[in-house]
């Protein structure tokens, strides 16, 4: 996709984007896209799917470390020895206490088979 022009408002804020019809078609199609549609679409791209309980706590804003570790069956000493780390370091990060360095957070995604945007933790 291009990068849209912003047209800003007085307070400078953006308040709109214009962007080349072939973009806003595909953004229409993907909108109006059925579920099952998307169901058939993500089957054909490969990749594991993952049990609604692991999606639940992930909504439910569980840590996504401690979420793909224990689907894993990995404790956090387990997974703290792989990624050579600290048990408590491992567990200061899924508690949310600190945030882990862009290295640790890459073995850790490398680890639990997830992409490190599946890692992504939002503040509440």
């Amino acid at each position: 996709m291009n990068e849209p022009q912003v047209i800003v408002d007085a307070a400078g804020e953006p308040a709109y984007a214009v962007l080349p019809w072939r973009d806003y078609e595909r953004l229409v199609g993907d909108a109006a896209i059925s579920d099952e549609e998307l169901y058939d679409r993500a089957r054909s791209e490969g990749g594991e799917s993952f049990p609604i309980e692991v999606a639940d706590r992930l909504l439910a804003g569980e840590s996504p470390i401690r979420v793909y570790r224990s689907y894993r069956g990995l404790t956090q000493q387990e997974l703290a020895a792989a990624a050579g780390i600290n048990p408590v370091y491992l567990s200061q990060i899924e508690r949310g206490q600190r945030t882990g360095s862009a290295k640790t957070l890459g073995a850790l995604a490398r680890l639990l088979d997830v992409s490190l945007d599946d890692l992504a933790i939002t503040q509440h």
